[in-house]
């Protein structure tokens, strides 16, 4: 598991799938109803609006609750959210970006701050581990869309930087700049995409030892567990082993 990459960024959560599921709805449609209130409420005239939805249509949540999300944002009574960064270091010194949407900066800062001294990390100061990671645009579509080099003879189209293809999906990257056009284009040629938004992405990746990855993860669930956090950025890699003890 590369930290490095959005989709490899999702962590294994513990507790019933229900409860995982309620979570990641939650942060979806938050993101759903601060990009409504910030512009238009119809998608096609709302770029963020519309990446939005399109991350969570790929997580299958319902229309109604998408539609519901964007109502609340136009809603004069909604509750302003800031979006904040956190950065530090995680055991064994990786560098972690925390991206939250709060409508409380003390409670989120203290709550991440608790996590990252719960288990051995160090929230840092704005910019102390920033310059380690790009800001890239991420299109993501499942294996059966086309080979490797298909993808990538697309990508030079429609203008994308590059196209990663792993075992896992084929990643379109791009700048921020070109991100909207080089995801409308991909999107008439391959349909709706499984995943796309503007992402950190680190430079190099250091693997962990299995030890120190195991306290990690639980510091980027706990993280992750926050009502407030909407991502969490590692420059870590997992061995095979940890991995395979995960998926037991």
């Amino acid at each position: 598991m590369s930290g490095h990459s959005h989709a490899k960024n999702i962590m294994f959560r513990k507790g019933k799938a229900n409860e995982a599921r309620s979570k990641l709805f939650s942060k979806l449609t938050r993101e759903i109803t601060v990009a409504s209130k910030g512009g238009m409420p119809d998608p096609e005239h709302n770029a963020r609006l519309r990446t939005a939805v399109i991350a969570a249509r790929a997580q299958s949540v319902p229309k109604d609750v998408i539609d519901r999300a964007i109502k609340k944002g136009q809603g004069a009574d909604t509750a302003s959210y800031d979006e904040v960064r956190y950065e530090g270091y995680g055991p064994g010194g990786i560098a972690l970006i925390v991206e939250a949407l709060t409508d409380n900066r003390n409670r989120t800062a203290a709550d991440v701050r608790a996590a990252f001294s719960k288990y051995g990390g160090q929230l840092g100061e704005a910019g102390s581990v920033s310059f380690m990671f790009d800001r890239n645009g991420v299109v993501t579509y499942p294996l059966d869309k086309g080979s490797a080099d298909e993808m990538l003879e697309i990508a030079l189209d429609v203008g994308a930087d590059e196209c990663d293809t792993d075992e896992n999906e084929h990643e379109f990257l791009t700048s921020p700049d070109s991100f909207i056009a080089v995801r409308d284009a991909l999107e008439k040629k391959l349909g709706a995409p499984a995943s796309a938004g503007i992402f950190f992405r680190a430079q190099n990746t250091t693997l962990v030892p299995d030890n120190t990855g195991e306290t990690l993860l639980k510091l980027i669930d706990s993280l992750d567990d926050l009502e407030d956090v909407q991502r969490v950025t590692g420059n870590y890699e997992l061995s095979e082993a940890l991995l395979a003890k995960l998926g037991e």
